[in-house]
């Protein structure tokens, strides 16, 4: 009896359904732990999201908890479009908006581990240890290539693309990385198991 080809890195995996914006209309701690285990790409360039935060307006970390400015005003738009902002004036980050609009609610992609345009990745981080190529939400974004451009765009059209996850992921909690107000919320959500976090649960 012939044997299922090896799933290699060179075979990326399959994907599920494509996600429509509809998927991010619902609460911010509804979506964040739904898109444990989700694929996100970027022109092709991706993978499996293992890693994510929430943000609310009602929250004093959140980028929109004292109100619209013109770098966050697309965070009080409709849901399902992308939020690119510049972390300490390094690294670019990218947030997937969700709820109502006016709700300010947005879920920070924290780590991915690679499956689509490896080569494109390793190109652009320098580096070969696929592990450490989207290992945080600076070093993801220059892996995939993402800038203040990809701001305010679809999430469910091209260049950026989410596929529904094929299997229900165990997740994990924690309290979010990085910040110094709203420290006790424990709204970070990560694949359990995964060797592709940016930090240990």
């Amino acid at each position: 009896m012939a044997q299922k080809p090896r799933l290699t890195r060179a075979t990326a995996p399959r994907l599920g359904k494509a996600l429509k914006r509809s998927f991010f209309d619902r609460s911010v701690l509804e979506v964040a732990p739904d898109l444990i285990g989700t694929t996100f790409l970027v022109g092709g360039v991706g993978g499996i999201i293992t890693e994510v935060e929430a943000y609310h307006h009602t929250e004093p970390a959140a980028h929109s908890y004292n109100g619209p400015t013109p770098r966050n005003q697309v965070m009080f738009g409709p849901p399902g479009f992308s939020y690119v902002y510049r972390s300490y004036g390094i690294h670019w980050c990218v947030n997937l908006v969700c709820e109502q609009p006016g709700s300010a609610s947005a879920v920070l992609i924290r780590a991915l581990e690679p499956t689509h345009g490896l080569a494109a990745m390793r190109r652009r981080r320098g580096l070969e240890d696929e592990r450490a190529l989207c290992s945080g939400p600076g070093k993801l974004c220059e892996a995939l290539g993402i800038t203040i451009a990809h701001s305010e765009l679809p999430l469910d059209r091209p260049p950026i693309a989410l596929h529904a996850r094929l299997e229900t992921p165990d997740i994990v909690t924690g309290l979010r990385i990085g910040i110094t107000k709203a420290v006790e919320l424990p709204w970070r959500y990560g694949l359990k198991g995964s060797k592709f976090l940016s930090k240990r649960f």
